[in-house]
């Protein structure tokens, strides 16, 4: 069996992470701790500088402001940009 067959048999639809996205906000956010891809610094989301407007909010690192998580607001649709994150980490009830 080739490299490219091994890619096909465990590559599926993003819908088989449902339950595990599930689990991951359905958590409280604030309490999520974050990692700033501008200086590394990790924090729980509740920690971090929000600068919240009509149309959303965006939360700054409170070491270096950089925009690590922003959310649009439009109606019933919610945006949310991570470009700021390098990772987000959650713990979750059993």
């Amino acid at each position: 069996m080739g490299e490219r067959d091994d890619d096909q048999a465990v590559r599926l639809d993003g819908n088989v992470a449902a339950g595990l996205l599930t689990e991951l906000f359905c958590c409280e956010p604030s309490e999520a701790v974050i990692v700033c891809a501008g200086c590394g610094a990790a924090a729980p989301i509740g920690g971090l500088m929000a600068y919240a407007l009509e149309m959303g909010a965006i939360l700054r690192c409170p070491h270096c402001d950089t925009a690590v998580l922003r959310v649009g607001v439009a109606g019933p649709t919610r945006w949310v940009d991570m470009r700021g994150a390098a990772s987000m980490r959650f713990s979750i009830a059993n």
